[in-house]
């Protein structure tokens, strides 16, 4: 019935201008269709779709067969027959039909495709939609980039692998899809490519920034989610890896520069406002494009043999530093990662206690190690935060004695956390331990240069009422490297001047010697008040759980044994920080006893 249908409203169509078909006539032809699909009857479609004498009319009403032959091929997709004569009933259409109207039709099943098919469909049109780009004639580039635009954000819904396992498994088809994509705009990155004046050819010019656009927004997704390490052991292939590849050699083509488009901030950065649409730029050049081909190339050395081998290290640090800014601000794992990789592999690069004090006043040079801080305090994933601990190491390492002077005093002003800052405190007695040996000359870390540092790092934040739990581990480094320097430093050799003037030191210990006395008598307090509690409830044999704030933490409910436990613990941290308190004064007193009777043997003896 439907074939009959269908060979009825062609017949009678057959000889008539286009105007004069109805709409009715469209209507009809295309449920015919669709009927005939359903009805199995798709090798009868292609012998009438081929038939000379129904040329005309397919030509214009060709492009009505595209949604019913594709919605033939996802639901009978087993069907590998019924799957080739469709693909050649596309074949067919897409010879001889307008290709203006078969753009929008195969557009139209691009965009309006969901779910899992969405992979199937690009797979399946990409190849019939360059065929119909390369015939057009008219607004071309116009189309080609609608074209990418639309294919980039149907990729977009694709998610990407993010092991090894699903790469090998490919369940939603990205991969397949990407390498689909770089067949598909091969023939117009040929056509710019082959093109050697621009100026004269504004249309080329037009086509290169449409590719241009869709390059970035690649590289931003899917490449900049995806894994991009070379084969492991049981891969076969690391199609994404290829893509990206691809995109470089494509990025090239077009006549885009690797070293131009890689150092793009540092040169916007540079212009005079005038000169610069800072927007326009910003558009064209998006930092996390960028940044992903910093990745690629810096670190997968995926087509560095393209970028000149003719930049410092520190240059390349420099140029890269806007781009880990930018990455290690995400909260994704995955662009985390890289971010911290390509610093890591700046950084590698450069010797250490080479990186000049200069360096500092770079733009983010700072703001990446206080960025650093943030994953090492707050990201919830264990190997990140022991990952980016090991890489701010790394960065302290690479400065000179004045860069790390002028570092530390930076981080310790700009950092919170009681831990990053012991931590830095940890590194400040490693270098001043240096530059006491014999022969170092480290002024920076010696003398009176040093005593600023010093009065930084011996202060507490809040004088007498700083919460000392909090602040632990800061404390703890400060008093450990004061003991250091009482014994390792004599009052007349004075070599870090810590016995120039003994009130700043005596502005740290008293205030902490009073916080310690407040902190323990309150919390023994609690601790009694704890012990009383439970006397009453062991009574009434009812035992409930509350919870309990301690260093300015509120702790999950505990029992009044777990709170007695945790309360005595806090107890056992400050008798350590008086048991060190009290060394240091004892160590200060015999040195100070010591030097006196020093002088005066000294003095006897002219």
């Amino acid at each position: 019935m439907a074939l009959e249908e269908l060979q009825g409203v062609i017949k009678r169509c057959q000889g008539l201008p286009e105007t004069e078909f109805k709409e009715e006539d469209h209507n009809i032809f295309q449920s015919a269709a669709r009927q005939c699909l359903e009805d199995g009857h798709a090798a009868e479609l292609l012998k009438i779709l081929q038939d000379k004498q129904n040329e005309d009319f397919v030509i214009c009403m060709g492009w009505n067969l595209l949604g019913p032959v594709v919605n033939c091929i996802l639901r009978n997709e087993q069907q590998i027959e019924n799957m080739e004569i469709c693909s050649k009933i596309i074949d067919r259409v897409i010879e001889i039909s307008n290709p203006k109207e078969l753009l929008l039709g195969l557009l139209e099943q691009i965009e309006d495709v969901f779910d899992n098919n969405i992979s199937k469909v690009i797979l399946l049109l990409l190849q019939p939609l360059q065929a119909v780009l390369l015939k057009m004639k008219h607004k071309k580039t116009y189309s080609v980039g609608l074209c990418l635009a639309t294919i980039q954000r149907q990729l977009s819904k694709l998610p990407v692998p993010i092991n090894d396992e699903q790469r090998m498994q490919d369940e939603h088809e990205l991969c397949k899809c990407c390498m689909a994509v770089s067949s598909f705009v091969k023939p117009f990155v040929d056509e710019v490519s082959q093109t050697t004046n621009f100026k004269r050819n504004p249309s080329y010019n037009e086509l290169k920034e449409e590719l241009l656009k869709f390059f970035m927004k690649i590289l931003e997704y899917p490449l900049l989610t995806a894994q991009l390490q070379p084969l492991t052991k049981g891969i076969e292939d690391n199609s994404l890896r290829d893509f990206a590849a691809e995109i470089v050699v494509y990025l090239v083509a077009i006549g885009e520069s690797l070293p131009v488009l890689i150092v793009h901030p540092l040169l916007q950065s540079r212009k005079k406002l005038p000169e610069i649409d800072t927007l326009q730029e910003d558009i064209k050049y998006p930092t996390n494009s960028l940044a992903s081909l910093a990745y690629i190339l810096f670190v997968q050395h995926i087509g560095i043999a393209q970028f000149p081998a003719v930049y410092s290290p520190r240059y390349l640090l420099q140029v890269n530093l806007e781009y880990i800014s930018a990455l290690i601000s995400k909260t994704e794992e995955s662009m985390l990662s890289k971010g911290m990789e390509l610093y890591e592999h700046c950084l590698l690069a450069i010797e250490d206690n080479t990186l000049p004090h200069n360096y500092l006043e770079i733009k983010n040079i700072l703001g990446v190690p206080q960025e650093l801080v943030k994953v090492m305090t707050l990201c919830p994933f264990e190997h990140m935060r022991k990952w980016s601990l090991k890489i701010f190491q790394q960065n302290i390492d690479k400065f000179d004695s004045e860069g790390k002077y002028k570092l530390f005093r930076c981080l310790l002003k700009t950092t919170h956390h009681a831990g990053v800052q012991g931590y830095i405190i940890q590194n400040i007695k490693n270098q001043i331990d240096l530059a006491l040996k014999v022969s170092n000359g480290n002024m920076w870390f010696s003398g009176q240069q040093l005593v600023p540092l010093l009065h930084l790092v011996l202060s507490l934040p809040e004088g007498a009422e700083t919460d000392l739990l909090q602040n632990t581990d800061r404390i703890m480094e400060s008093l450990n490297l004061l003991r250091y320097l009482v014994i390792r430093d004599n009052e007349w050799e004075n070599q870090t001047g810590l016995w120039t003037d003994l009130f700043w030191i005596e502005k740290f210990l008293k205030p902490l010697r009073t916080g310690l006395n407040m902190s323990k008598a309150h919390y023994e307090a609690e601790i009694r008040n704890k012990k009383d509690n439970r006397k009453i409830k062991d009574a009434s044999n009812h035992e409930t759980r509350c919870s309990l704030t301690v260093g300015g933490k509120t702790l999950p409910k505990m029992t009044n044994a777990m709170q007695l436990e945790v309360l005595q613990s806090a107890i056992y941290t400050f008798d350590v920080m008086e048991s060190i308190q009290a060394r240091i004064e004892e160590l200060m007193e015999l040195k100070m006893k010591s030097g006196t009777e020093t002088k005066n043997v000294n003095s006897s003896a002219f």
